[in-house]
């Protein structure tokens, strides 16, 4: 797998982080320990799931194997300034004629409705890819603790409390990171 040079990063020996942040920084500590005879989980910080880094050889010939940090985004054919491209779209004979009829015609009514769309699932979206996350990052490295499953049963129900009590014995770096990566789940209770 290739891994971004500006990815966002945890790394664990056990249950005791080893590092955090850019994977330029992370893979360094990571290559460190594991010269060292540790055993470490790295794990993508924003999505849980773990991460393999080809740690082959010396610390440099490992850092040149990261990707650059993405840039900017390449255009194609369409509106380049927008970043708009032409795809193809199957709709009944009806649903063309309601967008013909539309103020700008189809594409402006399809791309207002589907920003719609986007702004309406925005919230349950990101409730659930917290969840998602926060339970890879958990079954990997949490299934071991006191209070995993009542703590997974919580993350699941939306009980910020109760999930908060169930981690709150795990090893600080392991709580920490998992309690960030559920915060998007709870909504606005967390974020004040």
């Amino acid at each position: 797998m290739t891994v971004p040079a500006d990815q966002a990063l945890l790394a664990f020996a056990g249950h005791r982080l080893l590092a955090r942040g850019p994977a330029t920084e992370v893979v360094a500590a990571v290559k460190t320990a594991t010269d060292a005879g540790e055993t470490v989980l790295t794990f993508d910080a924003v999505s849980g799931g773990v991460v393999d880094l080809d740690l082959r050889g010396e610390i440099a010939a490992v850092l040149a194997r990261l990707t650059p940090a993405s840039g900017p985004e390449k255009r194609g054919p369409g509106r380049p300034k927008l970043g708009v491209t032409a795809r193809e779209v199957t709709l009944l004979p009806r649903h063309w004629d309601w967008l013909a009829g539309q103020p700008g015609g189809a594409s402006v009514a399809l791309r207002k409705l589907v920003e719609g769309a986007l702004k309406e699932a925005e919230g349950p979206d990101r409730a659930r890819r917290a969840k998602e996350a926060a339970y890879r990052f958990m079954t990997a490295i949490a299934g071991d603790l006191p209070g995993y499953e009542a703590a997974v049963r919580r993350l699941f129900a939306g009980d910020w409390t109760a999930f908060d009590a169930a981690v709150e014995g795990w090893p600080e770096g392991v709580r920490d990171a998992v309690r960030g990566m559920a915060a998007g789940a709870w909504g606005e209770r967390v974020k004040a």
